[in-house]
């Protein structure tokens, strides 16, 4: 059975090449994920995909909690039989959805009462539901449930956040069952601010996670503004982890990221830009 391993073959200054096992195969970094919100990605059969020799893609949890649901995929055999995707998948938690639908959730210590963009039915999605969630979608790679905040924040707002961000990643680990070859990966929030990126580092480096992903980018700030946090953010994580900079796309946040040391990639641009007409 495969593990849950990240190796470094490479490096020049900070940027790294190197490979990452999961349970569904391998993947060589750094690596761009397309974005397949409901299982599939807009516009592009699976097939496609695999002649431009993607080695992975993203799905959304909370998305795919809504329709099909996720005990429907679990009874087909995964997202892996459900989307004909043999690949490694990574599937974020839901927290992204906290800014995107900031009109329809809630959010209190237990976790978040959305009430769904599709009929008004209150939804609740705690840090365990998200886990176990993504554990039925059979994700190689799952995300702790966090909370993303806007652009721009104060302080205060950033450090409340934050925090509660760091407590739901405790219970995520908690109920995360460790198998080969199936991660879980933290989420670093506080907003752009250096003390409170440093110091969310610093406490989900003790909880000990598969990989480090940067949160709260790409919602309005300036690139050289992103370019800093991920700096900053990047400071006191493990050489030897992977590092993911979330929701981030655009060629030349990629290529600056890539130079300063992160290794994994999503956005909806691509496929976002192919269909409307902007390429």
């Amino acid at each position: 059975m495969s593990k849950f391993n990240f190796t470094i073959e490479d490096t020049d200054e900070k940027a790294r090449a190197g490979n990452l096992e999961t349970k569904h195969g391998s993947i060589k970094t750094p690596f761009f994920m397309p974005v397949g919100t409901h299982g599939t990605v807009k516009a592009i059969f699976p097939r496609d995909l695999k002649k431009l020799n993607y080695e992975i893609i993203l799905a959304n949890t909370y998305h795919l909690m809504l329709r099909p649901g996720a005990n429907l995929v679990k009874k087909m055999g995964g997202l892996q039989n459900f989307i004909s995707w043999k690949k490694p998948i990574l599937t974020d938690s839901g927290g992204y959805q906290v800014w995107s639908l900031s009109k329809l959730r809630k959010i209190n210590e237990e976790g978040i009462e959305f009430v769904s963009h599709i009929d008004g039915e209150k939804i609740k999605l705690t840090p365990e539901l998200a886990i176990q969630i993504q554990e039925k979608l059979n994700s190689d790679i799952s995300m702790v449930l966090d909370e993303c905040t806007e652009y721009p924040v104060s302080f205060e707002r950033a450090k409340q956040s934050m925090e509660l961000s760091l407590r739901w990643a405790k219970r995520c680990k908690e109920k995360f069952k460790k198998r080969q070859g199936f991660g879980l990966f933290a989420i670093i929030q506080g907003g752009m601010f250096k003390d409170l990126r440093n110091y969310c580092s610093e406490e989900l480096i003790k909880i000990q996670f598969d990989g480090y992903a940067i949160g709260g980018l790409s919602v309005g700030e300036p690139h050289d503004e992103m370019i800093k946090t991920v700096e900053h953010s990047l400071e006191l994580v493990p050489f030897n982890k992977p590092r993911y900079l979330m929701g981030v796309g655009r060629p030349i946040d990629i290529i600056n990221a890539v130079e300063r040391g992160v290794d994994m990639f999503d956005c909806v641009l691509p496929t976002r830009f192919g269909r409307n007409g902007r390429v």
